[in-house]
């Protein structure tokens, strides 16, 4: 067996290295030169000459290397300072140490060194300006921001940070006045300054910084006050009335005023003045310090009960100051204004068959004035001389209320104008009127009225004879009826309520014409009983009844009637042409009144102008039988027509009517700014 020593030989594979890429390095800047600092030393695996060798520093002009050797395989690197720092010139210094070891080719590591150089307490607080000056106006506001001064140090952290003070042994009366921020060096008012009492303040001012053994300097700041116009005018009312007439006359003084200024060249001297559009004025006395205030235009309590009048004084300085004062005038009332009435004129509606008693309107007027000058009360006057009104109305004199003493029934009267007039309390007294119309509207009180078929003796029952050859739809006769209702209330309809054949005659609804529905036959009976109701559109319809009866007779008996009823016929023509003259002598006066009424509307005062027209009695273009009139309202822009039947003793129509519906065709013509409307029916034929 044969032992072998084997020996590796070395090779410079490694380089070196230190345990840390980088390290930091804190020196102040008072460290006297050649001041060593250890550095950590590098490691190299290798050995022999493969081992670390050496160390080498970037180029610095502050610090020097050493290398120390404590044993054959450790070098110690020393970093020597071998020029003085200073901070506030360069805080920090970057250099590289770098460890090369003995192998061929070379191998190397390197360490970056930060050197820190820690702050020193080695300058003092320094100020911008040795001295500095500031402005003030007198009176400023307490806190107002008067400088700021600026010092800075070089050093840093509480030997960088500086601090403001006032000097102690060089306290003056400007300490009490103004205020230091020990931290930011602001100065600021914190008393009174008066330029009366000193023109220049010194303030001595010690800047200091935080440090350890702190180091000073000194400012002083000049303060000069400048003067302003400081003091107000004073306003004295010496002499006041405090109420006056409304009636009162210009000119009249109203109050002495004084004004004072305690300022003194222009700062003192005052100017006062009102607002514009006032009706007072001032006007300057021979002394400077006094003025009257006077008023320079009528008053009206109405408009204006009270003025609350503001006085302003203000001086000529620069700026100028002022003060205001004001003086309450109130005005007495005088009776100067007339009641006036809410509406004018006023229009009144109201339903017929009221019950009396009841109040049925209120007028009602109001007076500017006041206390007793406004009380008003109320009484009634005709609009129509030789028409009095009293007799059927009555007003109460202190609120207006209009009671109705009767019951207004609208066929008989449909419109009546009255005055109201109201009168104040004063003394004198005032007085005003008003026009008040006032339309009765229609009720549905009137049931309606047969005319015709008729018997002999007047009763609601007729008899017609019919020829039983009539074709279907042969006019058997007509039933005929009004009402003294107009609009709806008078609007009439037919209905049969009883027939002896319903399929033989029928009933017009809106004519009242009876007409057969087919020829009559051998089985139908010979007379016919048809009972027709009659009713009203009203809201609560009211009607009435008539009784037909119809006699079917062969031809010979049918002409022979007719023969006799030919004859009556002339005789009624007859009458009816002496009922025509007398109708047109009627109508030509009729004519006349309204030309003459025309003549009087035009004759009127605006005031008193009617605003209605009644229509003439017409009769229906239809030709049902319905005498009608009509009546037309006006209330400010609009106008109403009211239109109904009404009959004409002995007068009857021929059939071919239309119920109650009446068709107008209107032409106005303009008299006196009113419209006075004239509507004309006629008739075709009359029986």
């Amino acid at each position: 067996m044969h032992h072998i020593t084997v020996e590796i030989l070395d090779v410079n594979d490694n380089s070196p290295s230190f345990p840390d890429k980088n390290d930091r390095l804190e020196i102040p800047e008072f460290t006297v030169t050649g001041a060593r600092f250890q550095l950590e030393e590098a490691q190299d695996p290798d050995i022999g000459l493969n081992a670390l060798h050496s160390y080498k520093l970037s180029q610095n002009e502050h610090f020097l290397l050493e290398t120390k050797d404590l044993r054959k395989d450790s070098k110690i690197p020393i970093l020597i300072l071998q020029k003085p720092l200073d901070r506030e010139n360069i805080a920090q210094y970057n250099v590289t140490l770098t460890a090369i070891d003995g192998g061929n080719p070379s191998k190397s590591g390197t360490l970056n060194i930060t050197v820190i150089v820690l702050d020193a307490n080695d300058n003092a607080p320094v100020c911008d300006q040795q001295q500095y000056t500031v402005i003030a106006k007198e009176n400023v506001p307490i806190g107002t921001f008067l400088l700021k001064i600026n010092a800075t140090d070089s050093d840093e952290g509480l030997n960088g940070e500086v601090e403001f003070s006032f000097r102690n042994k060089f306290r003056s009366k400007a300490n009490e006045l103004v205020d230091l921020d020990s931290e930011t060096g602001e100065l600021t008012v914190k008393g009174l300054i008066d330029f009366e009492e000193s023109k220049n303040y010194e303030i001595n001012i010690e800047v200091s910084d935080k440090g350890a053994l702190p180091l000073k300097t000194q400012c002083s700041v000049f303060l000069k006050v400048e003067d302003v116009n400081d003091n107000r005018p004073e306003i004295d009312i010496t002499s006041q009335s405090n109420q006056i007439p409304e009636n009162a006359p210009v000119g009249t003084v109203v109050a002495l005023i004084g004004v004072t200024d305690l300022d003194s060249n222009m700062n003192g001297q005052v100017v006062c003045t009102l607002p514009e559009g006032m009706p007072f004025e001032l006007k300057h006395s021979t002394e400077d310090s006094f003025y009257s205030l006077v008023t320079k235009s009528r008053l009206d309590r109405e408009a204006m009960p009270k003025y609350d009048i503001t006085i302003t004084a203000k001086d000529l300085g620069s700026p100028s100051l002022s003060s205001v004062k004001t003086v309450r005038v109130e005005l007495s009332d005088v009776n100067d204004n007339r009641p006036v009435f809410l509406q004018s004129p006023y229009t009144f509606y109201m339903i017929e068959n009221n019950e009396s008693g009841n109040s049925i309107f209120t007028v009602s007027a109001s007076d500017a004035d006041e206390n007793e000058n406004s009380r008003i009360t109320y009484e009634l006057e005709n609009a129509i001389p030789g028409q009095s009104v009293r007799s059927f109305l009555n007003i109460n004199p202190d609120n207006g209320n209009i009671h109705a003493l009767k019951s207004f029934d609208f066929e008989t009267m449909k419109t009546f104008p009255f005055q109201v007039v109201a009168r104040d309390s004063g003394t004198p007294s005032l007085s005003s009127n008003v026009t008040v119309n006032v339309f009765i509207l229609d009720q549905n009180d009137n049931a309606p009225v047969i005319l015709s078929p008729v018997s002999t003796n007047g009763s609601t029952e007729g008899v017609v004879e019919l020829s039983r050859s009539a074709n279907a739809g042969h006019l058997v006769t007509k039933v005929r009826a009004y009402d003294p209702d107009i609009g709806y209330n008078g609007w009439l309809s037919f209905s049969l309520q009883q027939v002896t054949d319903p399929s033989l005659f029928s009933l017009e609804r809106y004519t009242g014409q009876i007409r057969t529905l087919r020829p009559f036959t051998e089985g139908d009976e010979v007379v016919h009983k048809l009972v027709v109701l009659v009713k009203d559109n009203g809201n609560i319809s009211l009607s009435a009844t008539a009784t037909v009866f119809i006699h079917a007779v062969e031809l010979k008996e049918a002409f022979s009637s007719s023969e006799l009823k030919n004859t009556e016929k002339r005789e009624e023509e007859n009458v009816t042409f002496y009922l025509m003259i007398s109708l047109a002598c009627v109508s030509a006066l009729f004519v006349f009144s309204i030309i003459g009424l025309i003549v009087m509307q035009c004759s009127k005062p605006p005031d008193y102008s009617s605003k209605y027209s009644r229509d003439s009695n017409c009769i229906d273009t239809s030709g049902n039988g319905t005498l009608c009139h009509s009546i037309q309202y006006r209330s400010g822009e609009k106008r109403y027509m009211l239109v109904g039947p009404r009959m004409s003793i002995g007068s009857s129509l021929v059939p071919g009517s239309n119920g109650n519906t009446l068709v107008v065709h209107e032409h106005s013509k303009r008299f006196s700014g009113e419209n006075l409307s004239l509507h004309r029916l006629h008739h075709k034929d009359m029986i």
